[in-house]
């Protein structure tokens, strides 16, 4: 997210640290070539009798369609695509819930549809492409929930009366279909700490604090989608093992307006308690943030900032001038979040703290890590396994997450 002023910045400071060119000679007029259409490379549906996702893998970004159907019910969506080459073009989905079974099938020499089969009336929640990175492929993530016979009803007769083939969208989508433009939203990734062989803070008893987040992260991302403003991500979804430069790497690629990563740790001062929101600093405020960030630094890798074509010494202006904007509108998230989190969670003196936590390191997205509480007070472990106060902590971030992008000044 780059201000207009840093936008000249940029080109200014280019020019300024670039060799001009003697006597060019005029470039010839480019003509634009078709843009080649990608291949889906697979399939994946999901379902439970609450929701249902789908996940296309894409050989490159593209756009899509959503269409209800009746007799029987069904959701089709359609991506701009030339071939495919998904393993199992036809099956049931993983689990049982709202989706009966699907199809792939080349629906046009353009087109890719995926032909879900309702065993329920069902809408679409909301629908997102994802860029490629870190070797994954470009995705779309549709999610899927239920809906009444009379809702689904009238988006059957919506998408019949807009046309039989809507014009595609490649922004996310309301519940029920995406035929008309709509706004973009902002993105905002959740990033459930740690994962896989790596279970963060663990009690004496099993209880680990890989699989506490991950819980959090999810309740988190339906309040987020539910209120109609945001389109939402996770790092991940299941108990996968990412490494650090992955998280940061997956906001920037996708370019995130808030990345929050969600932790609960351990100290070996069991009277340590309450939740807290860090955002980005080399100089850790006590001695428990720095060993709280050394923790979870467990690598010592750059993500990495570079332009093509620019003296390092226009970059590292560039990089500061970033930084400290994405340092002030990170601050502003951690205000924010904790002016709702105060009237209903229990929280550390001085809540809004600063430690050089990895995760936060991305130079253009705003980024703060929240941790819940500790797993090594008896208080706080309570709380982090009572379904009533994970609603209502979930309930205060969504909220200050809300509060944060309303004190945004809009771009001109």
């Amino acid at each position: 997210m780059l201000l207009p002023l840093l936008a000249a910045l940029v080109a200014a400071l280019s020019l300024a640290g670039m060799p001009q060119a003697q006597d060019a000679p005029a470039a010839p007029a480019a003509v634009a070539a078709p843009m080649a259409l990608p291949n889906v490379m697979d399939v994946r549906v999901s379902a439970t009798p609450e929701r249902a996702r789908l996940v296309i893998d894409l050989a490159a970004k593209t756009e899509f369609a959503l269409v209800s159907l009746s007799d029987p019910d069904r959701l089709a969506i359609d991506v701009r695509a030339a071939t495919f080459s998904v393993p199992e073009p036809t099956g049931k989905p993983a689990g049982e819930g709202m989706i009966a079974e699907y199809v792939v099938e080349q629906a046009a020499p353009d087109r890719v549809r995926t032909m879900l089969t309702l065993s329920a009336p069902a809408q679409v929640q909301q629908a997102y492409v994802l860029d490629p990175f870190e070797g994954q492929p470009a995705r779309l993530v549709v999610d899927v929930i239920p809906a009444t016979a009379e809702e689904f009803a009238a988006n059957v007769a919506r998408d019949a009366a807009a046309s039989a083939t809507p014009p595609v969208a490649d922004a996310s989508t309301p519940a029920g279909g995406s035929e008309l433009p709509i706004a973009t939203r902002p993105l905002v990734v959740i990033d459930p700490g740690h994962g896989g062989i790596d279970s963060g803070a663990e009690t004496t008893n099993g209880i680990k604090e890989k699989d506490i987040v991950l819980a959090f992260a999810l309740r988190l991302q339906e309040l987020l989608v539910a209120s109609g403003r945001f389109d939402v991500a996770l790092t991940r979804e299941d108990d996968t093992f990412l490494r650090l430069e992955e998280r940061v790497a997956l906001a920037r690629t996708n370019k995130a307006d808030l990345f929050i990563s969600v932790h609960a740790d351990s100290f070996q001062q069991a009277e340590i308690r309450g939740a807290s929101v860090y955002t980005r600093d080399e100089n850790a405020t006590d001695v428990l943030d720095k060993v709280l960030a050394d923790k979870e630094n467990k690598t010592d890798v750059i993500a990495g900032f570079a332009m093509p074509q620019m003296a390092p010494e226009v970059v590292d202006i560039l990089l500061d001038l970033m930084r400290r904007e994405m340092r002030h509108q990170s601050f502003m998230a951690a205000q924010a979040i904790v002016h709702q989190l105060e009237p209903s969670v229990q929280l550390r003196r001085f809540p809004v703290r600063q430690a050089d936590f990895f995760v936060l390191q991305a130079p253009d997205v705003p980024s703060v890590l929240l941790e819940l509480g500790f797993l090594s007070n008896a208080d706080d472990m309570a709380n982090l396994l009572r379904g009533e106060w994970q609603d209502r902590t979930a309930d205060a971030l969504a909220r200050g997450i809300s509060s944060y992008f309303d004190g945004l000044v809009p771009e001109e």
